[in-house]
């Protein structure tokens, strides 16, 4: 039989202290620091996009505009001959006021026109999701595209609007739309971009619209408001970050016109449809000066800038 060998005497070996756990700041700063490293990750195949195709060219703008540019030969710089010399381009004085006026009459009109189509298929009823398409599928035709598309609509010569009207007894002969007045080309222009935009804008608008409660409209129902007090006390009020953001994107695209005017009138005529992008175009690729239009575009992304800073404060402060 085996014996029992009996515990050996002597003193007893203290057990090992349990290691104190790590303070929870210091698994905080890791998983903070962690989370920041992942978002830098996260952030920079758009933060290198960013910086190649807006900030370089941006700051190359701006060095361009303080020298004398031609598209052939070396720079010079002549700072700020190039900012000066706006005020004195009758050119840039006439674009001026045709952009402002253009972009006070497509902005109100183009408004106008998206607004009530968002109010009209508004509420869920039989055949509205056709209507919704219908309006919205003119955003699919490029905007080069569909001014060649009015181009040859609105053409004298083969064009089957002026047929249309003439079999009508709206007009009597020939009538050159697209460059026969400055109202005609003005207003074939804004025909065009309601056409195009107007879908586009309608369906931001009604992105807003449904977003407002219905117990909202409910109150208001019960405390026997009208129609009329329903949407100028519920409607308007709670659609105004929507309403700032369309009216943004409608001002900043109008400044910034250009296709609309190149291809259906060639600012024409006499110039009188000219915008201020038209002259940064001629200015560089016409009279081959890369300096001044460089210099235009600058002054015109400084009103974008003032712009744009003022409407977010209205709206921020409204809000």
């Amino acid at each position: 039989m085996s014996t029992l060998t009996p515990p050996r005497s002597g003193p007893a070996r203290p057990l090992p202290a349990p290691e104190a756990p790590p303070p929870p700041q210091r698994f905080r700063r890791s998983a903070a620091r962690s989370r920041a490293v992942l978002g830098a990750l996260y952030a920079m195949p758009t933060a290198v996009m960013v910086g190649l195709f807006f900030l370089v060219p941006l700051l190359l703008v701006g060095w361009m505009s303080l020298h004398k540019w031609p598209l052939l030969g070396a720079p010079a710089m002549n700072a700020p001959d190039n900012y000066t010399r706006i005020a004195d381009n009758e050119l840039v004085s006439s674009a001026v006021w045709f952009t402002v006026k253009y972009t006070v009459l497509m902005t109100v009109g183009l408004f106008a026109v998206a607004f009530g189509l968002a109010l009209l298929v508004q509420q869920r009823r039989r055949g509205v999701g056709f209507f919704r398409t219908a309006f919205l599928l003119p955003m699919a035709v490029g905007f080069a595209s569909a001014s060649l598309l009015f181009l040859g609509l609105l053409s004298d010569e083969i064009g089957p609007i002026s047929d249309l009207l003439r079999k009508l007894g709206v007009i009597d002969g020939y009538v050159s739309w697209t460059s026969g007045s400055s109202e005609s080309a003005l207003g074939s222009a804004m025909v065009l971009v309601l056409w195009r935009f107007a879908g586009f804008n309608m369906l931001i608008l009604l992105t807003g619209l449904q977003a407002i409660p219905l117990e909202v409209y409910e109150a208001a129902r019960i405390d026997g408001a009208s129609r009329r007090q329903t949407f100028r006390r519920v409607t308007i009020p709670l659609m105004r970050p929507t309403i700032a953001l369309v009216l943004t994107m409608m001002i900043t695209g109008s400044l910034l016109a250009f296709d609309q005017f190149w291809i259906l009138t060639r600012g024409g005529p006499d110039n009188s449809t000219t915008s201020l992008v038209m002259v940064i175009y001629r200015e560089a690729f016409i009279r081959l000066d890369l300096g001044s239009a460089a210099a235009i575009s600058v002054a015109l992304l400084a009103v974008l800038v003032v712009f744009n800073v003022i409407q977010l404060g209205v709206l921020r402060r409204r809000s």
